[in-house]
């Protein structure tokens, strides 16, 4: 059987709420910072670049909302000045058989927006509502 690229609609987020079903995720991206560096005496008329912090974007978790279920908006609603509710998010890619190809964790998250659906009178669509969270790091699991 040939390698062929993994698809993407196919996929497990676990993250300690209550219900674990999700439409989209998105921003597990992590970047690092450049250091731009020249010393007064150097030859060269431009600058070093050298490797600086590591950065993480906020995931965006978007599902389907479920009118008894208002743990997006309870994570949200959890954070006071300096002090919120914390969780790991585990984020599975599966393949055809639904077992976990690639794993991906994130540390430490919490709700920085929340969003609930957009509501219109002319649409057939489902509402999805929707949370950003920030995140302290993310590591790919093997």
């Amino acid at each position: 059987m040939a390698n062929l690229p993994l698809l993407k609609f196919s996929f497990l987020l676990e993250w300690g709420g209550e219900r674990v079903g999700f439409t989209e995720v998105t921003g597990l991206e992590s970047s690092t910072e450049v250091i731009e560096y020249r010393e007064g005496s150097s030859p060269v008329a431009s600058k070093q670049k050298m490797p600086g912090m590591l950065t993480y974007a906020n995931i965006t978790l978007k599902r389907g909302t479920i009118a008894p279920d208002a743990d997006f908006y309870k994570w949200f609603n959890s954070h006071q000045f300096n002090a919120t509710e914390r969780r790991d998010l585990t984020i599975k890619l599966l393949n055809d058989e639904l077992e976990p190809v690639m794993t991906w964790r994130a540390m430490n998250c919490f709700v920085v927006k929340y969003t609930p659906s957009e509501m219109k009178a002319d649409a057939n669509e489902i509402a999805i509502e929707t949370i950003e969270v920030a995140t302290e790091g993310i590591s790919q699991l093997v």
